[in-house]
């Protein structure tokens, strides 16, 4: 049976440090942590017979020892960095032991903490390998067995994949009144027909004015209804032509604005008139939409969005991401699937287990389509659309969706693209909603706990996001509201899955009112009622301040935006901010006008000229570059960087 047929409840052992085979899973062995303490090998902390139980002693390839605890610190010969590399410090990288070794040849199984003792549980591509091999291999084989403190994923031959991740959601609301619990429209919503919208490139469809031109079939089109869509956005009326006319896409529209839908419902329609069904019967499934976004979150609550307009159709959708049971997930694809959601990492991950195959694919849709190809996630995108199987550019329809794209970004994603693709700008490309009141105030970085303890006492229990650079300080913000009695919870990329749903679970309950977040939360994520956000840290570009003040305002609601701006640290940001805020029609505070000038001097600097592009980088010469701007150096953000996957 294959492993990922096993979803086990985790058992914690309780470690005992006597002489009996039981403890620590010696596996027969004795005398549990019985060092040996001159073995000539220069070995410290070096196990002897027992060896916590990891089947003992020496690591000779004879014997039957794997190492155990082999080396707290690089000695020579087998101890640390053996001849072969089979051991390793601590802080090995390259070796494959690393506080536990290679488990010798009769344990079969490689060692724990293969990469640094120190790595993050996730790396940078999502794919939940950072601690490479635990605490020894698969089962007895070189590691603690099954049910013992730590369980791992592996590959049945001993070789591990990092501590096997045992946690399974909740399944979501069945109900249909749950499945279909929506926004209320805000009192401006019908602003939105006001917007200047522009659309660049050959032969563009013709836009709709209701959902009704859209011909979308009875059963999408009731689910739409119960949805409470009334009439649709700019960025639906114009993309759902668009895409359903075939043609690849590149939509900025501002936060809030209904980007999601103006995605799904052209992708579902076609696959239901084509009458496309579920298959439980294929041991791969090849899905013909797939959609990738950046953050678990928010390619969950795509996938509810993708659920809820499929209800009681025959197309399924399934989400796939980070941080739950593998085992699960492949049991849910291969339920059937036709519409895959998931995060970059995991996407490949399940991908390379034969578990999904490509040669269906008919949509490519990438969310947050300017973080997708920039912060780090490139490579994988690369990897994802040359992966085998995947049709060619000019075999399938793309479609990228997101409010900010700078120029180098635009001219990245044109090689995901068709060269006739149609690029969407809806209201000022790159700007804030001007929905959302912002507030700017200046305050030096010791005096920001109180003034945000100040601002919170005003809120009440109204919901509030509150955004931190680093992970560490939203823990420790978070902490120091609780103890000034204001209800808080946190939520960064350190943060277990079930820690993270409950944390927004809990701040979508109003049980905690205030949510303290990284800017990684501001991605897309779609909270109904939140009526604050507040920069405790501005961050380091315009464009994540935009995305972050994009939680409140959204659907023609209105909200507010408070930002704390420490001259010392935020001044490259001065230029730009200005720039946003009289975008939006809110007002510019003179000091920070001030400090605008004469941070990058009054020559050729107009405040209120446009924020970025006008329209797509294909128009020549009506794009116009920003000059440089130095980023904001953060030394405490760039140590604790964090993927979200």
């Amino acid at each position: 049976m294959d492993e990922w047929d096993e979803v086990q409840t985790p058992v914690v052992s309780i470690p005992s440090f006597g002489n009996s085979g039981s403890s620590w899973n010696s596996g027969g062995q004795q005398s549990s942590f019985k060092s040996s303490i001159n073995d000539n090998e220069g070995s410290s902390w070096k196990s002897g017979s027992g060896d916590f139980g990891l089947r003992g002693g020496k690591r000779g390839r004879g014997s039957r020892g794997g190492g155990g605890f082999k080396s707290f610190n690089s000695g020579i010969g087998e101890n640390g960095n053996s001849e072969d590399n089979e051991g390793g410090s601590w802080n090995s990288v390259g070796g494959n032991g690393g506080f536990g070794g290679r488990g010798g040849r009769g344990s079969r199984g490689r060692g724990g903490y293969r990469t640094s003792f120190n790595s993050e549980t996730e790396n940078e591509n999502g794919s939940d390998d950072g601690f490479k091999s635990g605490f020894g291999g698969s089962g007895r084989r070189g590691g603690f067995r099954r049910g013992s403190m730590m369980e791992q994923e592996g590959n049945g031959d001993g070789v591990t994949a990092g501590p096997k991740v045992v946690y399974v959601p909740p399944p979501p609301p069945e109900e249909e009144s749950s499945v279909f619990a929506h926004y209320e429209t805000g009192i401006n919503f019908d602003k939105y027909d006001d917007i200047l919208v522009d659309v660049s490139g050959s032969n563009s469809p013709k836009a709709i004015m209701t959902f009704e031109e859209a011909g979308l079939c009875e059963s999408l089109s009731r689910n739409v209804t119960k949805s409470g869509y009334v009439k649709p956005t700019p960025v639906q009326k114009h993309g759902i032509p668009i895409i359903s006319a075939g043609r690849d896409l590149m939509a900025c529209a501002q936060t809030g604005s209904g980007k999601t839908a103006a995605f799904l419902l052209p992708i579902l329609q076609q696959l239901m008139s084509d009458g496309v069904a579920a298959s439980k019967f294929s041991e791969v499934q090849e899905p013909e939409a797939i959609i990738v976004a950046p953050t678990r979150e928010l390619i969950n609550q795509i996938y509810l969005e993708a659920r809820k307009f499929a209800y009681g159709t025959c197309v399924r959708p399934v989400v796939v991401y980070g941080g739950i049971n593998t085992g699960y997930t492949i049991r849910e694809v291969l339920k059937g699937c036709n519409v895959l959601c998931g995060t970059p990492g995991r996407l490949l991950d399940i991908i390379g287990r034969g578990k999904v195959g490509l040669s269906k694919l008919r949509y490519l849709v990438l969310d947050e389509a300017d973080r997708m190809l920039d912060m780090g996630f490139e490579p994988d995108m690369r990897k994802l659309v040359s992966s085998p199987g995947m049709p060619a550019k000019e075999e399938r329809q793309t479609l990228m969706f997101s409010a900010t794209y700078p120029e180098d970004i635009q001219r990245l994603a044109a090689d995901f693209l068709k060269t006739d693709y149609l690029f969407l700008a809806v209201g000022v490309v790159g700007g804030a909603c001007s929905d959302v009141e912002q507030h700017i105030i200046q305050v030096d970085q010791y005096s920001k706990r109180e003034q945000l303890l100040e601002l919170l006492k005003t809120t009440g229990t109204e919901r509030t996001m509150v955004f931190v650079e680093t992970k560490r300080s939203a823990d420790f913000i978070a902490t120091f509201l609780c103890q000034e009695k204001v209800p808080t919870t946190s939520i960064h990329g350190d943060r277990e899955q079930r820690e993270r749903e409950k944390a927004l679970g809990d701040f979508r309950s109003g049980q905690c009112p205030v949510l303290v977040a990284t800017s990684v939360a501001a991605r897309g994520l779609d909270i109904e009622h939140v009526q604050h956000v507040v920069n405790f840290d501005m961050p380091s570009s315009i464009d994540e301040y935009v995305h972050r003040i994009g939680r409140t305002g959204r659907c023609g609601n209105t909200g507010r935006a408070v930002s704390f701006f420490n001259p010392e640290s935020d001044t490259p940001l001065a230029r730009s901010l200005v720039k946003v805020l009289a975008g939006a029609q809110q007002e510019v505070p003179s000091w920070l006008e001030e400090i605008a000038f004469s941070a990058h001097g009054t020559t050729g600097f107009n405040p209120y000229g446009k924020v970025f592009a006008s329209t797509d980088t294909r128009k020549g010469g009506s794009f116009q570059k920003e000059p440089p701007q130095p980023a904001v150096q953060n030394t405490s953000a760039a140590a604790d960087d964090e993927e979200w996957e």
